[in-house]
């Protein structure tokens, strides 16, 4: 999906009727507030509720102008991004979404007539305390902004990270959301992620399939007899992978048993096409351990 492609432009042109429609309503307030000002005294509630109202929409319409301007500016300039790997976006988008929270809360105040900047202060030494017992939450969303605002990790990217790996299926200002390849969901929090070995795939354009096995001292084979064996039992997957590079490497040789691993690249990952090799590799090393020819 392109920044071009019909899916943006219609969600394009709902932010853009979202926006007018909130502009009206906006602009109907405050007509209400200069023709009918009688109407708040008798109902001291409604005054409460209109200025919270204007407040907050007021701020909203802001943040939405500046919203729709940043991403009309920005996808401009990247006319061949994919937007739905875009990080820029994502991280415009929680912003936005934190911007949106914090002038909601203060909408509130008004409406429960506390003074904004008594509130402010108060909510402060509060946040101070809390940013003592809660350092760690902090540290999680600054590390989430720093991947949002670079292209380290992207949407859709195939990656490890420490242990686990998987495709990348959402960045939070919390953590990073995996799908490994049994579809489990992996989250992991973001300061883990910044203190980890990242590895990421889809940055090289290609994807990289490992498997890892052992087999016994008692079952006759060569490394070169081994190799050979399980290059035959892809080569009807020829096409999908760079014949170049399929290696077979030995991990670490044991008292009662070998370890190797498997590896070739794949210049177009397809999931199924790569659970077909792997299932074609398992076979043939089963049938191996069985000392089947």
């Amino acid at each position: 999906m392109m920044v071009t492609d019909k899916t943006y432009k219609n969600t394009n042109r709902r932010e853009r009727i979202i926006f007018l429609v909130k502009l009206l309503v906006y602009l109907s307030i405050v007509y209400f507030n200069i023709e009918h000002p009688a109407m708040y005294d008798k109902f001291v509630w409604l005054f409460k509720l209109t200025n919270a109202l204007t407040f907050f929409l007021g701020a909203n319409l802001i943040i939405s102008l500046a919203w729709l301007l940043i991403l009309s500016w920005y996808t401009r300039r990247n006319r061949t991004k994919p937007i739905e790997k875009d990080n820029f976006i994502l991280g415009i988008n929680r912003i936005s979404s934190v911007l949106n929270t914090v002038f909601l809360l203060l909408a509130i105040t008004f409406f429960f007539g506390v003074n904004p900047l008594k509130f402010i202060t108060s909510i402060t030494i509060v946040a101070a305390a809390i940013a003592l017992l809660t350092k760690d939450y902090i540290t999680n969303m600054i590390n989430g902004l720093i991947i949002m605002f670079s292209d380290q990790l992207s949407l859709g990217d195939h990656v490890r990270i420490g242990e686990y790996k998987g495709k990348v299926m959402d960045i939070t200002l919390i953590n990073v959301v995996l799908q490994n390849e049994d579809d489990d969901i992996v989250i992991i929090p973001n300061s883990v992620v910044f203190t980890s070995i990242v590895l990421n795939q889809s940055k090289q354009n290609i994807k990289k399939l490992t498997l890892e096995f052992e087999l016994d001292h008692k079952h006759p084979f060569t490394i070169r007899g081994l190799e050979e064996r399980l290059r035959n039992s892809v080569e009807e997957y020829a096409r999908s992978f760079t014949p170049e590079s399929f290696a077979l490497k030995t991990i670490e040789i044991k008292k009662d048993f070998v370890q190797f691993k498997v590896q070739l690249l794949m210049p177009h990952g397809n999931k199924e096409t790569e659970r077909l090799i792997r299932r074609a590799l398992n076979t043939e090393i089963m049938a191996i351990a069985e000392g089947i020819d």
